[in-house]
């Protein structure tokens, strides 16, 4: 009032103005912060587009160091022979420089995406909600830029690096397999010995180049489920398993019923519990994760 005392009707009035802004204040705030967190779980359009490339480009190249000796390409199959290798249908595979498929390049850009920029995400997220003490507090923390947290540092240069380093030590593990594949008394001829190898180079790979429990729960989950992700494609005939490498048939002891055996059917045919598979690509799978 003019006469400097306090207007009950005006501090009301106010209060009531202050009560109705902090509700949408706080929403605001809260709407904020989860769009930001969903903003971390999803790499940039740039990152994407790069994962994408690389799956579909690097990818098949390596992947055709060993799926010559592991499987045949039914769908759009690609074969390109050494220079001066016979090049008729007869010819061995081992012939051929780069054996692969017009399906392959767009899965695994796919793959690359999901693998390298979208489930380690999730992981770490999940770690750090559950257990920060394992989201790898240890670890230099990098953007997508590539820059760290070290003063000084060419975040850019370390990444290139990284990726180099895993693009080779993925192609190592790839030839391995590939190697264990075609020399099957190497390690006294055993699929279970092979898979030990196998996992311990994959292991190996993820000790040296991150370390994360994230992205080892990433890798060790692809591990499991990339062989089996193959089943839709192997029952549409898209590819098969040689006899020699098709030593893993996920489904042949399921017993499944009502509606899952229908829903089985439905997606892998009435003869799924005889789709094959090669045990040997469980860690081919979780170095692709790393790469």
């Amino acid at each position: 009032n003019d006469d400097g005392s306090l207007n009950p009707r005006c501090i009301l009035d106010t209060l009531r103005h202050c009560s109705a802004i902090a509700p949408a204040r706080r929403y605001m705030l809260i709407t904020s912060r989860n769009l930001q967190n969903k903003n971390m779980l999803f790499p940039k359009p740039q990152t994407t587009a790069k994962l994408f490339a690389v799956g579909a480009t690097v990818g098949p190249v390596v992947d055709s160091i060993h799926n010559q000796c592991l499987l045949r390409y039914d769908i759009a199959p690609i074969s390109i022979p050494w220079p001066g290798a016979a090049a008729d249908a007869t010819s061995a595979a081992a012939s051929y420089a780069f054996c692969s498929s017009w399906l392959i390049p767009p899965l695994l850009g796919i793959a690359y995406v999901v693998l390298g920029g979208i489930l380690p995400r999730l992981f770490q997220a999940a770690i750090d909600a559950a257990s920060p003490a394992l989201s790898g507090g240890s670890k230099v923390p990098v953007n997508e830029s590539g820059a760290g947290s070290i003063p000084n540092l060419d975040g850019a240069s370390v990444l290139r690096t990284k990726g180099l380093l895993a693009v080779v030590s993925t192609t190592a593990i790839i030839k391995l397999s590939d190697y264990l594949q075609t020399h099957p008394d190497a390690l006294g001829g055993s699929p279970e010995a092979n898979l030990v190898a196998m996992s311990a180079a994959a292991l190996a790979q993820w000790t040296i180049l991150d370390g994360t429990p994230a992205a080892l729960l990433a890798a060790a989950i692809t591990a499991v489920g990339g062989p089996l992700s193959e089943l839709p494609f192997v029952s549409a005939g898209c590819w098969h398993y040689i006899p020699s490498a098709a030593d893993y048939l996920p489904l042949s002891g399921s017993s499944f019923g009502g509606g899952l055996d229908a829903a089985t059917r439905w997606l892998l045919g009435d003869g799924y519990r005889d789709l094959a598979l090669s045990s040997i690509t469980g860690p081919c799978y979780f170095a692709v994760t790393m790469d």
